[in-house]
């Protein structure tokens, strides 16, 4: 069973890595950045307009869930999304990232 599933997986992390990439470019940042481990947290960070150090507290329990959220409210603004979207790559964010890399949305940093 779990087999079968592998090209799906394998399919939703290139979708990801692929849109991050893109995101990245639309914020001015280099999209490589979204390969390197934890390097492609900060990067998001500052492409969200928060603090780089914030970093840290992505690695405490249940400080990293608030972090995780504001920091999608702060990308969806940074875009022109509104809150709706930013819930959305909160619960979906394999939907709601692409539709954020592959849209006409423009980073308005």
């Amino acid at each position: 069973m779990a087999g079968s599933l592998t090209p799906i997986y394998g399919g939703m992390s290139i979708l990801s890595l692929v849109s991050g990439w893109i995101v990245f470019t639309k914020a001015g940042r280099p999209g490589w950045a979204i390969i390197i481990p934890f390097y492609n947290l900060y990067i998001l960070l500052t492409v969200a307009g928060k603090p780089g150090w914030w970093l840290i507290l992505l690695f405490i329990p249940v400080v990293n869930i608030v972090i995780s959220i504001i920091t999608s409210l702060g990308l969806a603004e940074k875009f022109g999304k509104g809150t709706g979207f930013a819930i959305g790559l909160v619960f979906l964010p394999i939907i709601f990232l692409p539709i954020l890399a592959f849209s006409d949305a423009q980073y308005i940093g």
